[in-house]
């Protein structure tokens, strides 16, 4: 086949689901923080915190509304440039699919509705209920597409028949090691980075000194929530990792740049640059035993390098390339890994500060750190899922389904670089609405009445009156 229509559908898929996970992640996140929010008004009941759930709710439906659009092109793609594929875990694929829709999408879609217009039909607590559903829901939707994406990355669970994976257990899904790695990674990431949006948002206000009170609880709750979810991102990533080690070893080695075994004990490559040419590496600046330590959890144990394992897998399944992009894999793990460290960092610096009276307002500088960490979850994020997916090369589904086989040979280059263009407007034009309505509810402040809520307590009150 053709290697650019290959690439060309990577792209494709790649940019689609970047785009996508921008998201969803965010989704997850704010429907968590505007939980705690409105739990916090139940419990304590302080009228600030109802208005700081409206408040950020209605970033939250901005965002669901833009998730749920490019979740939905993305998954034309499977019909699209990538029909062998689906042909070939269609049977798999189909029953997660479905379920993430019956099960989860309904669920979230129906208590949004009863959330956006039921905050004068319910009492406080079973309101707050709604979003912990809507929440719950959102994490039931991310788990059946990460047990799906799990089977790519380690498949379980099936039997090859007449050249399809044809699902014999789903027992085996739902209890594979990968899916859990991946959906508690996930999940505690889209907290840290719904957190880090409430408080770098409001850091963004309280720069300009306006609604200082609104927005310094604000700053604190979603320091606090940031915090708990970076202190768990950083802890289930590493298990994440360690994983790898046996799962897909490629992937690993690439992550450190590791060509050649790296002897007992193994040192960690802080950063380095890898001749992908010549598969070597040229330079490093590296930490004594750290990368054991990292791996084994104990200052002992080798790890084999990319040119070891390139060899036992053309004994295992062929001859071929199984260098996955070394550089792109090396830069994205360090990039992640400083950004996790550095939002802990941020996180603790900012509540410590926080709670000193007035002390975080005469701090310009850390509310410039602040605000600027609203966007480092997205990058860590975005180079996290490209660890994920670039570091199974060659492989669709690791150790089955190669990406050539996986790419319908019915495509062109013209339709695809015809589709990748009106992709690309779309979403950079979603994109920039979703970033452009943000801007105005941040300027509207947390007390502008939307005309929705207005129509709504009209509607309330005509009620009343009419019972009276």
């Amino acid at each position: 086949m053709n290697l650019d229509i290959v690439s060309l559908a990577r792209f494709q898929f790649a940019m689609t689901t970047v785009y996508h996970f921008f998201f969803v992640p965010l989704s997850i996140g704010l429907a968590f923080a505007i939980s705690i929010m409105e739990t916090m008004y139940v419990v304590k009941k302080d009228e600030m915190y109802k208005d700081m759930a409206k408040f950020w709710g209605h970033i939250f439906l901005l965002s669901f509304v833009v998730g749920v659009v490019t979740g939905l092109i993305q998954e034309f793609q499977f019909g699209m440039n990538w029909s062998d594929y689906s042909r070939f875990v269609g049977d798999i694929f189909g029953s997660l699919l479905a379920l993430e829709a019956l099960l989860a999408f309904f669920l979230e879609s129906t208590f949004i509705g009863l959330w956006m217009f039921g905050w004068d039909r319910f009492n406080a607590k079973v309101h707050a209920a709604f979003m912990w559903l809507i929440w719950f829901g959102s994490i039931l939707s991310a788990f059946w597409i990460l047990v799906a994406n799990s089977f790519m990355q380690h498949p379980t669970g099936y039997t090859i028949r007449n050249g399809r994976a044809e699902l014999d257990n789903f027992g085996a899904l739902l209890t594979n090691a990968q899916a859990w790695y991946e959906v508690t990674h996930v999940v505690f990431g889209a907290i840290l980075l719904g957190g880090f949006v409430v408080a770098g948002l409001s850091a963004f206000k309280l720069l300009r000194k306006q609604d200082v009170k609104f927005f310094k609880r604000s700053l604190n709750v979603g320091l606090t929530i940031g915090l708990v979810g970076a202190a768990l991102a950083v802890f289930s990533g590493d298990l994440q990792t360690k994983a790898l080690v046996e799962d897909q070893p490629m992937k690993f080695a690439a992550t450190e740049g590791l060509y050649e075994d790296s002897g007992d004990p193994a040192s960690w490559t802080v950063v380095g640059i890898q001749d992908t040419v010549n598969k070597k590496s040229t330079w490093s600046i590296e930490i004594p035993y750290m990368l054991s330590i990292l791996s084994f959890n104990k200052p002992e144990g080798a790890i084999r390098g990319m040119n070891t394992i390139n060899k036992e897998l053309i004994e295992t399944y062929g001859e071929r390339d199984y260098y996955p992009a070394v550089r792109t894999l090396f830069w994205s793990f360090r990039v992640m890994a400083i950004s996790g460290g550095f939002l802990l960092m941020i996180g603790a610096l900012g509540l410590w500060f926080s709670k000193k009276k007035q002390k975080i307002m005469e701090m310009k500088w850390l509310l410039s750190i602040i605000a600027f960490c609203t966007f480092v979850p997205f990058i860590a994020n975005t180079a996290g899922w490209l660890i994920t997916e670039l570091g199974r090369y060659p492989w669709t589904v690791y150790g089955l389904f190669t990406i050539e086989d996986s790419v319908s040979p019915n495509v062109s280059v013209a339709s695809l670089v015809t589709s990748n263009s009106i992709y690309f407007v779309l979403f950079t034009a979603l994109g920039a609405v979703m970033v452009y309505l943000v801007y105005k509810e941040m300027q509207k402040g947390p007390y502008h009445v939307s005309e929705l809520e207005k129509g709504e307590s009209e509607e309330q009150d005509t009620y009343e009156k009419g019972a009276l």
